[in-house]
This record gives structure tokens, C-alpha cells and sequence, in this order.
């Protein structure tokens, strides 16, 4: 049944497929039938609730290949969640006795949309699956497709998330700058923090992309132009067990040979030990509206910075964190290509009103297919048994350890 309003909207953290994301939407459907009507919700949800959208017009249309060149969302994102009531009323998007979930299917239904489009994480995804699953119980008659965002690349049972090859290409490129400083100061540790909640694969493919730029440049170590010390020393993520004594031992022996120490960690590396440490002194531990902790309040990179700092030796350290460059960035080839394959297949969905989150379906041999809502959830752990992470640990140096205990 060929849908005759549809919408988008985006919502959560950036990632760098947003916005081609949504020229991809917009791109296709002008291609089958460009009387089909698209507006897009400012701002993720809280635009739904509030009726804020903009009309798609024939000239953004035309002009809509532009939106692959740039990263962020040029309709805007924020964090909302549907079901967390209270937060909805504290900020003023529902009033006091409205479900906010109601709010947004009648603004829906008021709006004249068919299909709505969403465009995010796995917070995204679950907001979308409780919408969709309160549209279905009360009859409303609409759709909800999503597509996956998330540049820790952890969505079950999605092999590949939209962005996530990107951010690992902009983070390695943003170490290669920030590790010139390893010549700034003797003994010098440099801690490159990379985000990931609770999966470690952005932080290990960004040490893989950045051990590429490595391979192809070349070195002068005759006036101290030596690769040692531009190398990824360490690489710590949720799923490995960190036995930081031992660790502290191979650095140091590191940093008295090279005079520097490189170390890639995950912002969710080390989060319990933190946590454990905060609520010993009685502070209280910050979250956000979906419960998340709040990672930048707790600051991950520092902690290590200064247990392996001490204990080194290093003479200084410096913490740099890639996350806000490498996710505000434009798609690169590789990820416009998947972006746009589930663009199509989004497309293809709606006029069937099949619902469900596009992506390649781990359980169903990589499939690219609508995947049910009930399926989709956040958490996926990288696996450290992957054999190009391994094959980086060895290169480096580095024992892999245990796996860790990984919350699901």
C-alpha cells in the first residue's frame, strides 16, 4: 500500500550517517514516486511531541545529495524517552496526566503520516519499538521503520550499524594528530579515549584504522622519527579483564625504552571500578533520563591517566578524547554505501508497511531485512576472540587476557 505522507525524524547521540541518512530517505523516495509527501521532526521526539516538522519541498528534493556531505543531523536530534513520563512533563514536552506515547501517536495521526522514519541508536530503537507496539495495540494504523545509528556498532542481531566505519576512520585520524604530542615532554603517556558504552569495538577498530595510517608512512628514527613511539602501546575495553598491575609493568618498560606510551582505552573501560571508588567516598553517580551513567561526568580517561601514570613513571600525561570529532563527521564511501542500501530497503517497507529496524541480520546469515522490533536491543559486546583484533594485540605486544563479565 504506496504510503501517501511519511516522516523522519533522528534522535540520540550523532553519528556520522545522519544526515545522509536522511538525504538517502528523501533521495529514494523522490526516485519512486515524488508525490508522496515527507516531513521531518525537529529536534527527534521531543519535535513529535511538540508538532514541530518541516515540510520536505521540491527544492530540498532536488538538492537532497548534498546531505551526504555533511555530518550531525540538519533536522536535529535530542534524548527522549516515550516512556520515561516524568522526564517528558520536568521538560515541559507533555502536560501533567498525558502519556507521552499518546501525545505522539495523535500528533502522528493530526500530521497525516502513514510511515514514520526513525533514524538512531538503541534507545532510538526501543523508544520505536514501544511506539510501534502502542500504535499497533490501539489501532492507529501506522508504521514505524528505524534504522541503525550507533558508532559502538551494538545493536543485536545487526552486524554493522550505520556510521560506526566512519567514526573509526575520523578517530584514528584524530590520534595521528593528537600523538605528535608524545615528543612534547619527556616520558610522556598519551591516554586516547574513544567512546563505547559497553562495546569495545569502536575503540579496536579505531586502533586497527590508525595502525593502517602507521603501515603507510614512513619513518626516520636516525633523528628520532621512530615508529615505537607513535604506537598503540594498549588497548583497553569493557569485554577484556584489566589487570592494571601487570599492564603498569609492560608500559613502563614501554616508556623507559621509547620515552612514550600510546594507550587507546573505551570510555566504558574500567566504569565499575570508577563507580565502585565514587560511591566508597559517597558521591553520587550521575545518570541521564534513560539511566545511562554519565560518562563524561565520571571521566574514564583521567582515571586511567592517573593509575597508569603513577604508576609508569610517566612525566606527564595527556588525555584526549576523539568521540565528538569523530561522530559530527560526514559518512565516508564505505558507510554511504550501507546507508543507502538500507535507505532502499526503508523504502521498500513502507509500501509494504512492514515494520521492524533495517540492518543485516546476524541470526537470519546476515540478511539485509526489516528485523522485528522485539529482537533489536542495545549491548552486543565486540568479540575479543575476532581474529584482527587479536592479530592487533600480538603486533603490540599485548597479553589478550580474560574476557570480562559483559552485562547484556
Amino acid at each position: 500500500m504506496k504510503p501517501k505522507k511519511v516522516a523522519i525524524l533522528t534522535a540520540g547521540g550523532l553519528a556520522p550517517c545522519l544526515s545522509s541518512a536522511i538525504g538517502s530517505l528523501i533521495e529514494r523516495y523522490t526516485e519512486i514516486d515524488p508525490t508522496i509527501e515527507i516531513i521531518c521532526y525537529r529536534g527527534g521526539y521531543k519535535g513529535l511531541l511538540l508538532g514541530d516538522s518541516c515540510k520536505v519541498t521540491s527544492a530540498i528534493r532536488e538538492k537532497a545529495g548534498l546531505l551526504h556531505r555533511f555530518g550531525g543531523s540538519p533536522i536535529g536530534n535530542s534524548r527522549v524517552k516515550l516512556t520515561n513520563v516524568k522526564d517528558c512533563i520536568k521538560r515541559g514536552l507533555v502536560k501533567e496526566g498525558q502519556d507521552p506515547q499518546k501525545v505522539a501517536a495523535d500528533q502522528l495521526i493530526k500530521d497525516g503520516v502513514d510511515v514514520l522514519h526513525t533514524i538512531g541508536g538503541d534507545d532510538t530503537n526501543t523508544a520505536a519499538a514501544d511506539l510501534a507496539a502502542f500504535l499497533a495495540k490501539n489501532n492507529y494504523g501506522l508504521t514505524v521503520i528505524g534504522l541503525p545509528k550507533t558508532i559502538d556498532n551494538d545493536v543485536y542481531p545487526i552486524k554493522q550499524s550505520l556510521g560506526a566505519w566512519t567514526a573509526a576512520e575520523q578517530g584514528a585520524l584524530f590520534f595521528r594528530n593528537v600523538v605528535n604530542e608524545n615528543n612534547a615532554n619527556p616520558r610522556m603517556l598519551i591516554v586516547h579515549e574513544v567512546m563505547g558504552r559497553n562495546c569495545g569495538w569502536l575503540t579496536a577498530a579505531t586502533a586497527l584504522e590508525y595502525h593502517k595510517l602507521l603501515a603507510h608512512s614512513e619513518w626516520l628514527p636516525e633523528i628520532g622519527l621512530d615508529r615505537n613511539c607513535f604506537e598503540v602501546h594498549g588497548v583497553f575495553i569493557p569485554e577484556m579483564e584489566i589487570n592494571i598491575p601487570a599492564e603498569a609493568q609492560r608500559l613502563r618498560a614501554v616508556l623507559d625504552k621509547f620515552d612514550a606510551v600510546n594507550i587507546f582505552i573505551s570510555e566504558g573501560a574500567g566504569v565499575e571500578a570508577i563507580i565502585e571508588q565514587m560511591q566508597a567516598k559517597g558521591q553520587e553517580v550521575p545518570r541521564d533520563a534513560f539511566g545511562h551513567i554519565k560518562l563524561d561526568a565520571i571521566n574514564p580517561g583521567k582515571w586511567f591517566a592517573d593509575q597508569f601514570g603513577k604508576m609508569i613513571g610517566a612525566e606527564k600525561t595527556l588525555v584526549q578524547k576523539s568521540g565528538y570529532f569523530s561522530r559530527a563527521a560526514a559518512a565516508n564511501v564505505e558507510d554511504i554505501r550501507l546507508i543507502k542500501s538500507c535507505a532502499d530497503l526503508a523504502v521498500e517497507c513502507a509500501f509494504r508497511r512492514e515494520a521492524g529496524v533495517i540492518g543485516h541480520d546476524e541470526d537470519k546469515g546476515n540478511m539485509l531485512r526489516a528485523i522485528e522490533f522485539p529482537r533489536v536491543k542495545g549491548g552486543k559486546p565486540f568479540d575479543i576472540d575476532t581474529p584482527w583484533f587479536e592479530k592487533l594485540l600480538v603486533g603490540i605486544g599485548q597479553a589478550k587476557g580474560a574476557k570480562a563479565h559483559v552485562k547484556h
